[in-house]
């Protein structure tokens, strides 16, 4: 496979008229924007450029998009903020797919957050022998440790309880170093006999749902613009889209033999690489 070919910004925005951006490792990390990002967005929405910030968080668009408006972004740089846990409610709020209202669950999550468990209208269950759902919607695991997790989760993947992954990220950015994310927890949960249904990037319906809210025709004029292959290139490629891997990241230290190994063991490559989202 040949090399990506490296582009800057502005050319990024002569060639596309629909961005897709990841938040995590793109725009920011746990700490706070990265230097240029805040600018860079802004610019870009000035051209009219139709943006969609594309995040496989648990919370809802509304709270991450306060959030980083709160962090310095204008609020009228982007046009909508999509997460996977927006996606995952509009799934499970269809009829054919609808959750029974007071239904036990467990939420597995960072801050104790149970967002989509409280939109479905659920019941918080206190351990796993007592739930009838199980959501994993982030992860704690630089203060949690993996064996912790699977004696939480055990007794219901036993059961066959049913799991719903709203962040299918394996990896999470933490002080600067990388610890498993909640993708990792529901991988772990499907290892003991947990059945996970997952929703979020890499799988389609959050490109879907993307694009229906952008009312795209040409996926051609289209860019995914993301820090993990494993997520947002493999992701783009699997909507049809192109993509572009940023340095910035989980896998901001890779060097290229490691790129080419992670892309080559998922089977998608970046159609272009960004050292950072800055002009």
């Amino acid at each position: 496979m040949s090399r990506p070919l490296s582009i800057s910004l502005a050319q990024l925005m002569q060639a596309y008229d629909v961005f897709f951006i990841d938040q995590f490792g793109v725009l920011r990390d746990d700490a706070g924007p990265y230097e240029g990002a805040i600018a860079a967005l802004s610019q870009l929405a000035s051209a009219g450029r139709t943006i969609v910030i594309l995040s496989n968080s648990g919370r809802s668009g509304d709270y991450n998009s306060e959030r980083l408006i709160k962090m310095g972004f204008a609020a009228d740089s982007f046009d909508f903020f999509v997460t996977s846990g927006d996606v995952a409610f509009d799934i499970l709020s269809r009829p054919e797919n609808a959750i029974a209202k007071g239904a036990r669950c467990l939420t597995v999550s960072s801050g104790g957050d149970s967002n989509l468990a409280d939109r479905l209208g659920l019941v918080s269950a206190n351990t796993a022998a007592d739930a009838e759902i199980v959501i994993v919607s982030g992860s704690e695991a630089e203060r949690v440790s993996m064996d912790d997790y699977r004696d939480m989760l055990r007794p219901a993947a036993e059961r066959g309880v049913p799991c719903y992954c709203t962040n299918p990220d394996i990896h999470k950015l933490h002080t600067g170093s990388v610890a498993p994310g909640a993708g990792s927890i529901a991988k772990l949960y499907e290892t003991m006999g947990g059945p996970v249904t997952w929703l979020g990037k890499p799988h389609p319906e959050i490109y879907e749902y993307a694009l229906r809210l952008t009312a795209v025709s040409d996926r051609r004029c289209v860019v995914c613009i993301g820090d993990s292959i494993e997520h947002d290139i493999l992701g783009a490629k699997s909507a049809g889209l192109d993509s572009v891997l940023v340095r910035t990241g989980i896998l901001s230290n890779a060097n290229e033999e490691e790129l080419e190994t992670v892309s080559a063991s998922v089977g998608a490559y970046p159609t272009h690489t960004l050292q950072s989202f800055a002009l």
